[in-house]
């Protein structure tokens, strides 16, 4: 945006573009390896105990050693992307253009693939940095229909992955997310309804509505994640896609009734119980 090499000053350039001259010569920081460590630690508790606000994980670090405040708990759930899952007043409004939808499942059986799909995002700790994974998921065979990992938490990677899962599977009747601003963003919306996908909408904080993926993330997180420190993102995204492939095809569920998703995708659909 700016050229030092220009005869105009940097000074000048700033001016011309609206923008502060400081920002001109700030360099953004890694983040430190305390924070990282702390992220790693904040993640596995949040695997625990969903429920923990930033003053309650404040608490249960300080009981392991960890001497840190409650705002700086809360600013990297925050950048982690997660918050304490209950159900409680929806007083916050959505950004313009950010409509959120009604929750559909509630009371609905779903008795086949591709019936109704899940989709969410969540945090993964690596050996130095961190990535997010967002996956779509068949909420009645829990089929990984397709993932993406991302450096940030935008909504591209996962526009691409609905738009993957579309051309693999077709589209199902109703899409379920939680009320990220990714799921209620213009693009991701837009991609459902070109579909003719139904929009469904968690009630905010409610993890129940989602619980599903849920369930994935703790597959994933302690079958898979807290067992590696991966170097890099390619190695992140080499090793999850491994695992993933291995969910699909060879891990047996017990709700399942001892079928792998991709064996229950496939086989004669059964009921499965309602929605919460």
């Amino acid at each position: 945006m700016t050229d030092r090499t220009h005869r105009l000053s940097l000074t000048r350039q700033a001016e011309l573009l609206g923008i502060s001259r400081g920002s001109l010569y700030y360099a953004p920081r890694p983040v430190s390896a305390g924070d990282l460590k702390l992220m790693r630690r904040i993640d596995e508790l949040h695997m625990d105990y969903p429920f923990a606000g930033s003053r309650m994980m404040k608490g249960l670090l300080r009981q392991e050693g960890f001497p840190t405040g409650r705002l700086h708990v809360a600013t990297l759930m925050k950048q982690m992307g997660i918050e304490a899952l209950y159900r409680r007043p929806n007083t916050s409004k959505p950004a313009p253009g950010h409509k959120v939808h009604p929750y559909l499942l509630r009371k609905l059986a779903v008795t086949r693939p591709n019936q109704v799909w899940a989709t969410d995002i969540t945090y993964i700790p690596m050996a130095r940095g961190f990535v997010y994974l967002v996956a779509v998921v068949d909420w009645f065979s829990r089929k990984v229909l397709s993932w993406r990992l991302s450096v940030t938490l935008e909504t591209g990677p996962c526009v691409e992955a609905l738009n993957e899962a579309l051309v693999r599977h077709g589209a199902p009747e109703i899409m379920n997310s939680d009320q990220g601003s990714q799921f209620t963003s213009n693009d991701f919306i837009k991609a459902l309804k070109d579909a003719g996908i139904r929009i469904s909408m968690d009630g905010k904080g409610a993890w129940r509505d989602n619980v599903f993926v849920e369930r994935l993330w703790r597959s994933i997180k302690y079958e898979e994640v807290y067992l590696r420190a991966y170097d890099s993102v390619s190695d992140a995204r080499e090793s999850l896609g491994r695992y993933l492939t291995f969910y699909n095809t060879r891990r047996p569920h017990s709700s399942l009734d001892g079928q792998t998703p991709d064996q229950a995708h496939t086989n004669t659909p059964r009921p499965i119980p309602v929605a919460a």
